[in-house]
């Protein structure tokens, strides 16, 4: 059992790995993605409310359309750039957006975290995500209406 997988990677390789992890910014660097007690707390909080909103969506339509016109008066007021996070939508997906023609749902985005989404009638695959602060907004009123 001592031929493990380390024993078969190069010296010169080994002692690269080793350098990188005795470099103190590259410490930093991975120190810094480790996260601490409270940002887990957050995140399991902000999880917790987003399957709360995605149940409750599912369970009561009357929550899904509330939702539905809040962001559509919020696209109205502040605009379409402001409200979704992807800046950059096709002129198409761009009106419909804007005429009220979508959806919301819960899902998770390229980085694999649950987030509030526009979903486009017919267009399921062209998912938009809503802003941070948009998002945060929502989830915030859900809670003090929990």
């Amino acid at each position: 059992m001592s031929d493990s997988w380390l024993d078969r990677i190069p010296s010169h390789e080994r002692q690269r790995i080793r350098d990188r992890l005795r470099n103190p910014a590259e410490y930093e660097r991975l120190r810094e993605k480790v996260k601490g007690p409270e940002d887990l707390e957050r995140e399991m909080e902000r999880n917790e409310l987003l399957a709360e909103l995605k149940l409750g969506m599912e369970l009561e339509p009357k929550l899904a359309e509330a939702l539905r016109a809040q962001v559509q008066e919020d696209i109205r007021l502040s605009g379409l750039p402001s409200v979704l996070q992807s800046p950059h939508l096709s002129g198409s997906l761009a009106q419909a957006l804007e005429k009220g023609d979508f959806t919301i749902s819960v899902a998770p985005d390229s980085r694999h975290v649950d987030q509030i989404v526009l979903v486009p009638e017919g267009k399921v695959a062209e998912a938009v995500p809503v802003s941070q602060k948009f998002s945060e907004q929502y989830l915030g009123q859900l809670k003090k209406a929990a």
